[in-house]
């Protein structure tokens, strides 16, 4: 842990780095080998997996739980509250989760109660009001379903049947039904 750093948890896994001008509450839970970011603020409540980089200059409220392997770019946003006014809280915070391996691009906007799915891609600047499917790929505002992606990240092309190989990495993947909105890979 950086020296600037402030960290009141004390439940921060091991090899997990937190650096310069981050803020860490009292209630996180944060998981291995994890990366958190210069002027990061982590509010009480949030759970962070295992190898979660979270990149500079964001802040997660309570209510958000990301799972292990996923990436969150700079600056990304999250709400926690849908009728946010000055001194009036809800009596919960609705639940976001980031699915594991979901990757959030750059200035991206997550709103409260979201599910952003397995393998997902969330494209820098996106405003995301409604869930994202598994390996889905979605980008603009509103965020809209524009394709998927591999657990690499590289596009997937389906056929008619609804199977797809990733260039990268050899793994096959099925959408059901064919020009369905559900993705999985397929394992022998």
């Amino acid at each position: 842990m950086h020296s600037h750093a402030l960290v009141e948890t004390q439940d921060v896994g091991a090899g997990t780095r937190i650096w310069a001008f981050a803020h860490v509450c009292d209630g996180v839970r944060i998981g291995r080998d994890c990366n958190i970011c210069d002027h990061t603020f982590i509010e009480s409540g949030v759970s962070l997996g295992d190898r979660v980089t979270v990149k500079c200059g964001i802040y997660l409220w309570t209510g958000v739980a990301c799972e292990d392997d996923v990436f969150l770019g700079p600056n990304v946003v999250f709400t926690n509250d849908s009728r946010p006014r000055s001194r009036m809280r809800p009596d919960a915070y609705p639940q976001t989760l980031v699915r594991r391996g979901a990757s959030v691009g750059a200035n991206a906007t997550v709103l409260p109660g979201v599910t952003i799915g397995r393998w997902a891609m969330v494209g820098a600047g996106a405003v995301v009001t409604r869930d994202v499917p598994d390996h889905a790929l979605v980008f603009g505002n509103p965020a809209r379903r524009r394709g998927w992606v591999s657990h690499a990240g590289h596009p997937l092309r389906f056929d008619a049947a609804g199977a797809a190989t990733c260039a990268s990495s050899g793994r096959r993947y099925v959408r059901t039904p064919p020009d369905g909105d559900s993705v999985t890979e397929v394992t022998d």
